[in-house]
């Protein structure tokens, strides 16, 4: 009989403790751990629960990424019953270095002025347009406008039908400035000469790897903060092989794990509503009772054309172009935008009874500032259960969100009927010419509403007076010391705009935030020691 083969060691060796220890290689904490690493003097750990990107074809070409959804990169959850809306929405959380920045689109808007204005009227001091201009700047992801050569002739022919038949101006660059409306292709992070990724991890830290000072720990998954007092100290992981180790952070942990993973992670942890909690069995570390509520998305529908035969094979990832409209002369910024998708996007009418054609375009009415608010929460007390996602669509009291999408299927058509857009389309296949009144536009809209992968809000930020925040505008943890939150759920309202780059934005400023902290610590320490011998 063979002897049984030794276990192999894993790819990666790690020492215990760090100076910091980030939850999250995605988005934000790519971006925090690359900066926090320019000083060599500091050690960072990255806990990442998926594989690497490196030499990943499958990931890294951003053309491929409907493949990923709900496959192994993917942590998949599902949606609670949603009464008024679609009840089968999965909602793609990415599990793989760069997090979802590996894994959608890359549409790369700048939050609008209105968008960060609106987060420090809701207490959010220091996130005002001014203030977070510049670290828009600072970003080291290639944001291009889709390359000629990617603009196939029937986006291009969109765009022009969207100009001519609702009067909107033609947008090249939206991140030029600052805009309410306007039609055009979108910029991208990516590289057009290939169709890589430009995503965070490709960005920021890629080039970085062999920094003595930066440990990745993939495949690794963190399950409870491990806190002395109110001090957070570590976080407990997981590793491939199923060890158990206790990765202990020497000045602060930096919860990244988005706007799921991270609220869950606390709620584990003891970190949330008391009640909830202790329903649960889960002992009471901090009463924190906004973990997991204020949770947000950006909604949208879908109506379908079959086409005169094949579209153009050329595009960067076959949703290059879109539309931002504003109704509300009042309003801010754009309240209805449209992705314009080279594809049949039928996967939620196909549950309907619709069929899906051979050959055909979408257009997605999407709401900006949706007005309904969910809720993230705990079913079990084992930390390997996924947690519910209520995002209670549809359910504002004036239903501001049902009529978006009706407003957004009427001017879809106007659209479609201008040239020279129509002399592409053969038919409406859903919801179909025949469907008319308000009453049947808005049950079609809700029931194939879909989601763009947006979830945010659920930790949210806010001022000292306020219940609900979960983090102060320095991303603080409040009543917590040595623990930061950096990532989409500390949005305290939805940008009208893809949230990639304001995520980017806040792991750059909460990079410097740490940077300031450490210095103000050191001027502390020298004047300690200049002061007056005993």
């Amino acid at each position: 009989m063979d002897e049984p083969k030794p276990k192999p060691e894993p790819e990666y060796a790690y020492a215990a403790e760090y100076d910091y220890v980030v939850v999250g290689g995605g988005t934000a904490g790519s971006v925090i751990a690359s900066r926090l690493t320019e000083d060599p003097d500091i050690t960072v750990a990255v806990i990442e629960g998926g594989p690497s990107d490196v030499d990943r074809p499958d990931v890294l070409t951003l053309r491929r990424w409907m493949g990923l959804l709900g496959g192994e990169l993917d942590y998949d959850y599902p949606t609670t019953e949603q009464p008024r809306g679609n009840s089968h929405i999965r909602h793609s959380r990415a599990r793989v270095l760069g997090g979802c920045s590996s894994h959608n689109t890359l549409i790369a808007f700048k939050p609008l002025p209105s968008d960060w204005d609106e987060w420090a009227a809701a207490g959010a001091e220091g996130w005002d347009a001014a203030a977070m201009d510049p670290y828009f700047g600072r970003l080291r992801n290639n944001i291009v406008p889709v390359d000629e050569r990617d603009r196939n002739s029937i986006a291009r022919d969109f765009v022009d039908a969207a100009r001519d038949a609702l009067g909107v101006p033609r947008v090249e660059g939206f991140n030029k400035k600052p805009f309410h409306e306007g039609a055009g292709f979108f910029d991208l992070a990516y590289h057009p000469e290939n169709n890589q990724r430009s995503s965070a991890s490709v960005a920021y830290l890629h080039p970085f790897l062999d920094r003595p000072n930066l440990q990745l720990l993939l495949e690794t998954w963190a399950f409870r903060l491990a806190l002395a007092g109110t001090r957070a100290t570590g976080v407990h992981v997981r590793t491939a092989d199923g060890e158990e180790r206790l990765i202990e952070a020497r000045r602060e942990v930096l919860v990244c794990a988005g706007a799921v993973d991270t609220p869950r992670l606390l709620l584990h942890s003891g970190i949330g509503p008391r009640a909830d909690l202790e329903k649960l069995g889960i002992p009471v570390v901090h009463d924190l009772p906004g973990v997991g509520e204020n949770l947000l998305d950006h909604p949208e529908s879908v109506i379908v054309w079959e086409t005169d035969g094949p579209i153009p094979e050329n595009s960067a990832m076959d949703s290059d172009a879109g539309l931002f409209v504003r109704r509300d002369p009042a309003a801010e910024g754009p309240d209805l935008m449209f992705h314009f998708y080279q594809i049949p996007f039928t996967d939620n009418p196909e549950r309907l009874g619709y069929e899906r054609p051979a050959h055909g375009v979408s257009m997605t009415p999407n709401i900006p500032k949706p007005r309904s608010r969910g809720r993230l929460y705990l079913t079990s007390a084992d930390p390997e259960v996924k947690p519910a996602l209520d995002f209670r669509y549809f359910t504002d009291e004036d239903d501001y969100d049902g009529r978006t999408l009706v407003d957004g299927i009427r001017i879809a058509r106007r659209v479609a009927a201008a040239e020279p857009l129509a002399g592409w389309l053969k038919r409406e296949v859903c919801p179909g010419p025949e469907v008319t009144s308000d009453e049947e536009l808005s049950e079609y809209a809700r029931k194939c509403a879909h989601t763009v992968y947006h979830p945010a809000g659920t930790c949210r930020m806010g001022a000292a007076t306020d219940e609900q925040a979960v983090v102060a505008p320095d991303l603080r943890i409040r009543g917590l010391e040595a623990i930061r939150i950096a990532d989409a759920s500390v949005f305290p309202t939805m940008p009208a705009v893809n949230p990639m780059i304001g995520v980017l934005m806040v792991g750059e400023k909460c990079a410097q935030l740490l940077t300031e902290a450490r210095d103000e610590a050191h001027d502390e320490i020298r004047h300690d020691q200049k002061g007056p011998k005993r």
